[in-house]
């Protein structure tokens, strides 16, 4: 899955002001900045922002993160079991049933506009 504008999901914590944007000044109050409520691409706090968006949604859908990569969330249902990994905005999942396979994919579309990228050929470094 490919999670579409992935950085502009992640809510923001602290106070952050930006400047007005070239072409989109106000020359009658140059110097007004404009305090964002989201997060945008390129700054600081958009990457860790999105995935704290992410993790609290999939913890609060029954899902564990892992101990030791915290990038890996796992789903046990009875003897079956879902692996999620995501890699920024990509996410990589299996699972050994198909019932937590589509429940997962349901889940993931009702709350972000995302794409599915079909059957995973590789993956970086693995």
């Amino acid at each position: 899955m490919d999670v579409k504008n992935a950085f502009l999901n992640g809510y923001i914590n602290e106070e952050v002001f930006v400047s007005q944007p070239p072409r989109f000044e106000d020359h009658q109050h140059s110097e007004h900045v404009f305090k964002l409520k989201k997060t945008l691409y390129r700054l600081k706090q958009a990457p860790r922002q999105w995935y704290e968006r992410l993790s609290v949604f999939l913890t609060s859908k029954g899902y564990d993160r892992g101990t030791s990569n915290k990038t890996l969330f796992i789903k046990r249902k009875e003897e079956d079991i879902i692996l999620v990994q995501v890699y920024v905005d990509d996410i990589m999942f299996g699972s050994t049933n198909e019932e937590l396979y589509e429940t997962f994919v349901e889940i993931m579309k009702s709350e972000f506009e995302m794409s599915m990228m079909g059957e995973l050929n590789y993956f970086l470094g693995m």
